[in-house]
């Protein structure tokens, strides 16, 4: 009888157990680099008839809020300045966005730089707010 009581205690237990690290398995699998969107657009605008300006647009496309996005932006310079609050360099590990602030679920910061051809940017690092 106390053997009937015990599993009848421990099982629901380790099932509840089970299911919530199930749940957090999958919000830190879903809040990955792969959860940001990079998009540039050339707006068409020039600085000193020379170089283009560029709108990059770095979204969170995940259900959960992202903070400290790094992206990868190999050579990368402008010929006009970019707010650092928005872009800026961060050591080796590559290019902090939006101070390393909160991004929620859907939103995006968005900066423009000027060159005379656009820079590849890709997602380095995110960091899982959930």
């Amino acid at each position: 009888m106390a053997q009937m009581i015990m599993t009848r205690l421990v099982l629901p237990s380790f099932v509840v157990i089970l299911v919530l690290l199930m749940t957090v398995q999958g919000e830190s699998q879903r809040c990955t680099p792969s959860s940001i969107d990079v998009s540039q657009t050339n707006t068409g605008k020039k600085v000193d008839t020379l170089d283009t300006v560029f709108q990059v647009t770095v979204t969170n496309k995940r259900q959960c809020t992202v903070k400290a996005i790094f992206l990868r932006a190999d050579g990368f310079t402008s010929s006009v300045t970019v707010d650092p609050t928005l872009f800026r360099q961060a050591g080796a590990v590559g290019y902090l966005v939006g101070d390393g602030r909160r991004i929620p679920s859907g939103k995006s910061i968005t900066f423009q730089y000027a060159w005379d051809h656009y820079f590849q940017m890709t997602p380095a690092s995110v960091q899982a707010d959930c």
